[in-house]
């Protein structure tokens, strides 16, 4: 099918636009809210302006990442991962970069009403955010390629993605978000880990330093399997906070979890591995859905 991806056309975009990635922004959202309706806070506008924010930052972030390994270099021929927008000619880095400034006007359009819920603090985060996604692939040290991509997930696509999407609607941050949004991020990262550990040795010959090309194969392995068992363990602290379904039910997560890493353990290397891309993605959405679940049934019980 990507053979057959005509210039420039809507299905080009759209495949620049990652849509397996996606569920990396509604996930912590959806966590978010539901920790708001436990709290009696939840409130439809303000969650519908998260939605559309997250969306488009991670759009943004997915484009600025295609251009930006394009114009270093490397979208190699060797390339593992998915095929790029930039790299196959199927839009031009200047029609991307264009892109990137509509898709961030528009991420701004839906992040800055937030300010009327959560105050002035919220431009300063749609700032960070905004400067932060340029940084992860751009600028004189792209983040990502020196080792942080995994703090950054945790933390943006974690706790600011859940803390704040909790905060605009209940007006006070809790334990409980925190909690959230560190189960949330690390379970999110599983999607960055997957896709270091097939590229690993593409990324020691482009320089990159993540932390599988620098600690090895078999540590990323213990990594992506070690990050479900602690994303379990942060919802399992909610129980003393008067969350017992949203501290048992990620639980059940653990099973197919464990499924994906004895596939990827099994491929081990190669485009192969590309499959497990998408189980990936489902497992985040299955953990986070499990999570909201019971902070639902939390609500309903209190």
């Amino acid at each position: 099918m990507e053979t057959e991806v005509r210039r420039d056309s809507l299905y080009a975009w759209v495949l620049a636009c990652r849509p397996k990635t996606l569920a990396a922004a509604l996930a912590p959202v959806a966590v978010g809210c539901s920790l708001a309706a436990w709290a009696g806070s939840f409130r439809v506008i303000p969650a519908l302006l998260c939605v559309l924010f997250a969306v488009l930052m991670q759009i943004a972030s997915n484009f600025i990442n295609d251009v930006c390994d394009f114009e270093q270099g490397n979208d190699r021929d060797d390339r593992l991962g998915p095929r790029r927008a930039c790299a196959q000619g199927w839009i031009s880095p200047r029609r991307m970069k264009t892109g990137i400034v509509i898709d961030l006007v528009l991420a701004l359009c839906a992040g800055l009403p937030l300010v009327w819920y959560g105050g002035w603090s919220m431009a300063g985060v749609a700032l960070v955010c905004l400067v932060c996604a340029y940084m992860y692939s751009a600028g004189p040290y792209p983040l990502a390629a020196h080792g942080w991509g995994d703090v950054l997930v945790v933390v943006f696509f974690g706790l600011v993605a859940v803390g704040f999407t909790y905060y605009v609607q209940a007006g006070a941050w809790s334990p409980q978000a925190t909690l959230a949004g560190l189960a949330v991020g690390v379970c999110i990262n599983l999607l960055l880990t997957i896709n270091n550990f097939r590229d690993r040795d593409q990324d020691r010959l482009s320089g990159k330093k993540t932390l599988i090309a620098r600690f090895g194969a078999e540590f990323g392995l213990r990594y992506y399997l070690a990050q479900g068992g602690f994303a379990c363990a942060f919802a399992l602290c909610l129980i003393p906070h008067g969350m017992f379904w949203a501290g048992l039910l990620p639980l059940l997560f653990l099973i197919p979890h464990y499924r994906v890493w004895s596939r990827i353990s099994s491929i081990y290397e190669g485009r192969e591995l590309n499959r497990c891309l998408g189980l990936t993605s489902r497992n985040i959405l299955v953990f986070s859905l499990l999570l909201a679940a019971g902070m639902l049934l939390d609500a309903m019980a209190k």
